[in-house]
């Protein structure tokens, strides 16, 4: 029987080629994200190789999550790898300039968005005694830089959040992990500077970035292990970057 994977934020970058190289690899999928049209399109897309499923929310919106997750059809109803992908960036401000509602945005979105999700199927993989979270962080959950502020906040909560699903799961057999990905080329830097696409492309000027199919392949290879392996935390960068302020550019 294929196993069953539900993944966030799946209409873009990392979430989109998470999904496309687990329903090559047998996954059934369940897409999900805001933009309906993108879901569907994807949805079409890999159904030469699996079963897919599309549910359409905000993981901001808690009624919606749980409404949506308890609507599953039996066929998806068994959800073996939660991959908490959904997140952003609003903002590059300090402190005392930052926008309160890019702060919320990213509070929202970031953490109590992934507590929602998780909370709707964490009783399932309780009741099969089985099943594996693999939640998104960043860099950012593992250090400040100047100006991420909320960011950086947001993302250090999915570190601690991570650890404590780990603990407090355990006596249920559900594995649990974390990954941490520095510069990944996707919509990211776009969302973060608002649409000014000059700005965004500025940010990969002269790096070759992580691409969204680089942390995807680790994701499968993370979820492909044996059941008695969970790898727990994982930090993965561009060989040009050293740390969220040093890189090398390419001049």
């Amino acid at each position: 029987m294929n196993k069953i994977a539900l993944v966030t934020g799946a209409t873009s970058g990392i979430g989109q080629a998470t999904a496309r190289i687990l329903a090559k690899n047998n996954y059934k999928i369940i897409l999900c994200g805001r933009r309906k049209d993108r879901l569907e399109e994807l949805k079409n897309e890999l159904s030469e190789f699996t079963e897919a499923y599309t549910l359409s929310f905000d993981v901001r919106d808690k009624k919606a999550v749980f409404e949506s997750i308890d609507s599953l059809p039996e066929a998806f109803s068994k959800i073996d790898v939660l991959i908490n992908n959904a997140g952003n960036a609003h903002g590059l401000d300090s402190i005392q300039n930052g926008d309160l509602e890019d702060w919320d945005a990213m509070i929202d979105i970031n953490v109590k968005g992934l507590l929602y999700v998780s909370k709707a199927i964490i009783p399932k993989m309780i009741e099969q005694k089985s099943g594996h979270i693999i939640n998104i962080g960043s860099i950012a959950g593992k250090e400040v830089y100047p100006n991420g502020n909320v960011y950086c906040a947001s993302k250090h909560a999915v570190d601690a959040l991570n650890q404590a699903m780990r603990m407090d799961l355990n006596p249920y057999g559900i594995r649990v992990g974390a990954i941490h990905p520095g510069m990944v080329e996707t919509e990211f830097s776009e969302v973060r500077f608002k649409g000014d696409i000059e700005r965004a492309a500025n940010v990969y000027k002269g790096i070759e970035a992580l691409q969204p199919e680089d942390i995807a392949d680790i994701i499968h290879f993370v979820v492909s292990r044996p059941y008695h392996v969970n790898i727990a935390d994982l930090i993965v960068y561009p060989t040009a970057q050293a740390s969220a302020t040093i890189l090398k550019r390419n001049n």
